[in-house]
């Protein structure tokens, strides 16, 4: 029998260690109050800015301990490796937005203009050229997505239809699409 391996609890910054260890204190010198967590939250936070630099080093060493307890347990786990879902290499693509057909016809323009931008910076001032393009241009773009939409879900809807017949059973109950890469499980 495999034993399943459960993920390393995650490390925790110094103020968390603070609080849990002022619960603590708190539980023990008052064992029968109840604060709510708001309540608590606020006179922990209080207390953490008016305790000494000294003291609060002591929480920091305890949080760089527990962060180097963590990586070192992530280098040993080895968990789940969630399969990627493959694409159909025949399926219709998604269209690009309106937002994103202005893009790719400004794109060139100010990379000639702006040769030493990056992609982010060209991208940015992209988006500033959108949001100031006037609802007459932005329109053009809408149409033209709108239209690519149309086409799309047509594209879809005769794939689909072609992938009907590709169906086929896989290991007993199951149905594998693989137009959708979906398993689908089937009831007996």
């Amino acid at each position: 029998m495999r034993k399943v391996q459960l993920r390393p609890k995650v490390n925790v910054s110094s103020y968390i260690h603070f609080m849990l260890n002022y619960r603590n204190k708190f539980k023990e010198q008052q064992p029968n109050a109840y604060l709510g967590f708001k309540e608590f939250s606020r006179k922990c936070s209080e207390k953490w800015k008016s305790i000494s630099k000294h003291e609060k080093a002591k929480y920091e060493a305890l949080a760089k301990l527990d962060k180097a307890r963590y990586q070192e347990e992530m280098m040993n786990y080895i968990g789940k490796r969630r399969k990627k879902r493959k694409r159909d290499p025949q399926a219709p693509r998604q269209p690009p937005s309106s937002f994103l057909l202005f893009s790719l016809d400004h794109y060139a323009q100010l990379k000639r203009e702006n040769p030493s931008w990056s992609v982010v910076q060209v991208s940015k001032a992209t988006g500033k050229m959108w949001s100031t393009a006037s609802n007459v241009d932005k329109q053009s773009y809408a149409q033209k997505a709108a239209l690519l939409r149309a086409k799309y879900f047509e594209d879809l809807e005769t794939y689909r239809n072609q992938c009907q017949g590709r169906k086929r059973n896989v290991r007993g109950s199951h149905s594998f699409n693989e137009c959708e890469g979906v398993i689908i499980v089937l009831s007996p």
